[in-house]
């Protein structure tokens, strides 16, 4: 993680990381932290794109979701209005 937002990415990422993530896992965890990144610095754009790095080069996974659907969807998980 790089940039004026990632802060707030390095401590989604810090507290979720596991060493035996299964590929699910470790892709809602990256959508998480650059969500987390991208709702809290405005410089950081409104975009989630997630790719998996592998021995045979890169796989999308998530080719770019708006953040602000995901601030409702996530609020929604944790039975909040999302304008707290």
């Amino acid at each position: 993680s790089v940039g004026s937002g990632s802060p707030f990415a390095y401590g989604v990422l810090d507290t979720g990381y596991k060493y035996d993530l299964t590929l699910e896992e470790a892709v809602e965890l990256g959508r998480r932290a650059i969500y987390h990144a991208t709702h809290r610095d405005g410089a950081s754009g409104g975009v989630v794109r997630v790719y998996h790095v592998h021995q045979d080069g890169w796989t999308k996974m998530i080719a770019g979701e708006d953040v602000n659907e995901l601030h409702w969807m996530y609020a929604k998980e944790k039975k909040l209005l999302g304008n707290e």
